[in-house]
């Protein structure tokens, strides 16, 4: 199956090759720590260190434009306001309408803060296979269950999104229009009922298959314990992580 973020699993730099398990645990105290900065004066230091680990993973940059298109029309359409709406110093006003200061630094922290966890995120899920990730949160001590329910959920979207895709060009090859009118809400409704009446009989059918082949019986995997390399980059995480807390604290 081909997604949008396995494209680049195969790459053969030191973060691809990177334990998984001290990948996951290190790339999340960092996307935990970027969340806390709360002072202007730490994000060139986020932002430096978001573009060393994506260089270092060495993904292309289409990689990343590709993907924060989205978030970045929400990041947009939520923040683009602040500039003109929060603080009390004015930098610039015309004909009632005043650029403010507070409001400036706040949109450059919210964005940068933004962008950067969602970087670190794309190069967690761009360097590791999602089989892999959903291994690892089980080694974490994450349920079985759970684990097992977002390999599904990742599976059978894109065969959603392909069901979905068909369907409405069924309609439109049946003459469906999608105007603002009764019928086109009926239509859209009845392509909505459809899609969740066949994902349920899918599920049904693929956990019925999952038990006739032994589904549930429980296994056990033993796991190698990580290199020295790999405890150096984890360690470098926890600490870059403990130093913006530290900082935080410090700056107020």
């Amino acid at each position: 199956m081909k997604t949008g973020l396995d494209h680049y699993v195969d790459l053969q730099s030191w973060l691809h090759q990177w334990e998984p398990r001290c990948k996951l645990i290190g790339l999340t105290a960092l996307i935990f720590a970027f969340a806390g900065v709360q002072n202007w004066r730490l994000i060139p230091y986020m932002v430096g260190i978001t573009l060393a680990i994506y260089a270092l993973s060495q993904l292309p940059l289409k990689f990343w434009l590709t993907r924060i298109r989205y978030p970045g029309l929400f990041l947009l359409g939520m923040a683009a306001l602040l500039p003109f709406v929060a603080g009390e110093t004015v930098l610039w006003s015309l004909r009632g309408i005043s650029l403010r200061q507070e409001g400036l630094l706040a949109l450059v922290l919210i964005s940068a803060r933004f962008l950067s966890i969602i970087t670190v995120v794309l190069i967690l899920l761009g360097s590791t296979p999602f089989l892999t990730l959903a291994h690892t949160l089980r080694t974490l001590g994450v349920p079985a269950l759970l684990t097992d329910m977002l390999l599904l959920v990742y599976r059978y979207l894109f065969e959603t999104g392909e069901s979905l895709t068909q369907t409405q060009r069924s309609m439109k090859l049946r003459g469906f229009s999608p105007k603002l009118e009764r019928k086109t809400l009926q239509g859209l409704a009845s392509l909505t009922g459809t899609l969740l009446t066949r994902s349920y009989e899918r599920s049904e059918r693929v956990y019925q298959a999952m038990r006739t082949r032994g589904y549930g019986a429980g296994y056990r995997r033993a796991n190698r314990p990580p290199a020295w390399g790999s405890l150096v980059g984890l360690s470098l995480c926890l600490t870059t992580a403990l130093g913006f807390a530290i900082a935080g604290v410090i700056l107020g």
